[in-house]
């Protein structure tokens, strides 16, 4: 019994396609940045409950510009929201489409692995009578065990 969990066949215009479609996307979007790890693990974050308290936060501040200070970068902060919220539902289909990319890849994977296995149960078995056994033998190098060391014996 095979496996096939998918069947996908690309053509070279398709690909050619995802590639325009890739480099538009990059190209529009290309005002994003990226933060070093130590920037990931410092800045601070805006979780649900945070972003109810600075939606109002903002909201107040926009409704009474006579308390809010020029340097405090409130134009800045209300663009950066409608920004976020014109980029969230595409964001999302972006995860979606990740998440089917990458599902894809394992499933493609997996069923190559699937086939080169059953394969190779064949070369096992029939392999022999075909004078096939030295190029059986190059394959189950894969599954060769290699020697425990020294240290993990006398543990």
């Amino acid at each position: 019994m095979t496996q096939n969990l998918v069947s996908m066949n690309l053509t070279s215009d398709q690909l050619a396609a995802v590639d325009a479609a890739l480099e538009a996307l990059e190209s529009n979007l290309a005002g994003m940045v990226s933060l070093s790890p130590q920037q990931r693990r410092t800045v601070p974050r805006m979780g649900d409950k945070s972003e109810a308290f600075c939606r109002q936060a903002l909201s107040l501040l926009g409704q009474n510009p006579q308390v809010v200070n020029p340097g405090l970068g409130l134009p800045e902060a209300e663009a950066d929201l409608a920004t976020l919220d014109a980029l969230r539902p595409r964001l999302q289909r972006l995860e979606r489409l990740w998440a089917r990319a990458s599902d894809t890849e394992v499933a493609l994977g997996s069923d190559i692995m699937a086939t080169a296995l059953q394969g190779y149960a064949l070369l096992k078995v029939s392999g022999r009578n075909q004078s096939l056994e030295g190029l059986r033998a190059s394959l189950g190098s894969r599954f060769a065990k290699k020697p425990r060391s020294t240290e993990a014996q006398a543990a």
